[in-house]
């Protein structure tokens, strides 16, 4: 109990989101009722919501190296939709935007697929070249996210009105199927497909150093505390954006960046150490789980709360989502990455970025 208590003493992510929670929520009301006390409300907030997410990255990782792959990376593309969940409903509740949902997961998926993985790649492709992986890894993430992508963002637009509610409750079922037999191809039957023997994956602690509870129970805690402080958040990110005329998918893109910071952290530094079949499990198989699993959990959520949801693409979004999975299809079917491949998928994310603006 007495090692436990003094690892604990060592959270300071914990201590600093529970200050953050009591203080900035006490002066909640104050601030708000100014443009320059919401932006000190909102900078604070997210400030140390990136802090607590870099303790979720560090805590998913411990687990990983526990549990080995693909295990590790699952825990962590979990606790990161987990928290992209808790701030898109939480947010919803607030600003009552039906496209908010929609607008994280295209972000979502343009700061994985384009930010996340391009950038991977260019780093470790800058100081290893080729940085090779398991092919069938890429063309199984791919073909989920395409049919995942084509049946909950662009069939809706050709779905009559009156049908929408139906085929919304068919789709929960039907991405809970999904994502549950996916898994189990992942963890089981094609464990094999996510591996890729001397990519170098060595541990950096002993497992049996690893107290699997401690970082469970840390990783939870954290998420929790992220969920708290996105509440108030959420609140000077609406005055925010009112204030300034901008739009809403300004803060879906934040939800997105929070959400996604986790993996960043652990893919960037999975790219350096020459392991980017971690890397292409984290960045495909986040965007994955954030179609199947956050796309249930809102539409529940919209029903029992009775709320508006639009999951329809936009034109322009479709359009982005379309040249990223082409350009990820001609670019992962060789079982390698370099700096070319990571630069076309950063130059997408700046068009992505460009867009919100236009």
């Amino acid at each position: 109990m007495m090692t436990f208590l003094q690892r604990f003493g060592k959270e300071y992510s914990v201590f600093l989101a529970l200050f953050a929670f009591f203080v900035i929520g006490h002066f909640e009301h104050t601030l708000s009722e100014s443009t320059a006390g919401n932006l000190i409300g909102f900078s604070i907030l997210f400030a140390v919501i990136i802090y607590s997410a870099l303790s979720v990255a560090h805590h998913a990782e411990m687990l990983a190296e526990k549990f080995g792959e693909p295990y590790g990376t699952l825990i962590l593309t979990i606790s990161a939709v987990v928290v992209e969940i808790v701030i898109i409903v939480i947010m919803m509740m607030h600003e009552h935007s039906p496209t908010l949902a929609r607008d994280t997961i295209y972000s979502a998926v343009m700061l994985d697929i384009n930010g996340l993985l391009g950038l991977a790649a260019i780093i470790g492709g800058l100081k290893h070249g080729e940085q090779p992986y398991n092919v069938d890894s890429s063309n199984s993430y791919l073909s989920m996210l395409l049919v995942a992508t084509g049946i909950a963002m662009v069939i809706p637009h050709y779905v009559a009105a009156s049908h929408h509610p139906l085929y919304m409750s068919f789709n929960v079922v039907l991405f809970l199927l999904l994502y549950a037999t996916f898994t189990r191809i992942q963890l089981a039957s094609h464990k094999y497909f996510f591996e890729y023997e001397g990519s170098g994956d060595e541990m950096h602690h002993e497992t049996e150093e690893i107290n699997a509870w401690y970082h469970a129970f840390n990783l939870v805690l954290s998420i929790v505390l992220i969920g708290m402080l996105s509440e108030i958040l959420a609140i000077f990110m609406g005055h925010t954006l009112e204030h300034f005329g901008l739009p809403m998918a300004i803060g879906a893109v934040g939800v997105a960046v929070i959400s996604a910071a986790p993996e960043l952290i652990t893919a960037v530094r999975a790219a350096v150490d020459n392991r980017m079949q971690t890397v292409v499990n984290i960045a495909l198989g986040a965007s994955l789980a954030t179609i199947l699993l956050t796309i249930p959990a809102v539409i529940v959520v919209t029903k029992l709360t009775g709320m508006e949801l639009n999951l329809e693409l936009t034109p322009i979004q479709g359009v982005m989502m379309a040249l990223t999975f082409l350009v990820s299809i001609v670019n992962f079917n060789d079982g390698e990455t370099n700096v070319l491949e990571g630069f076309l998928h950063v130059i997408l994310f700046v068009v992505f970025a460009f867009l919100l603006f236009v």
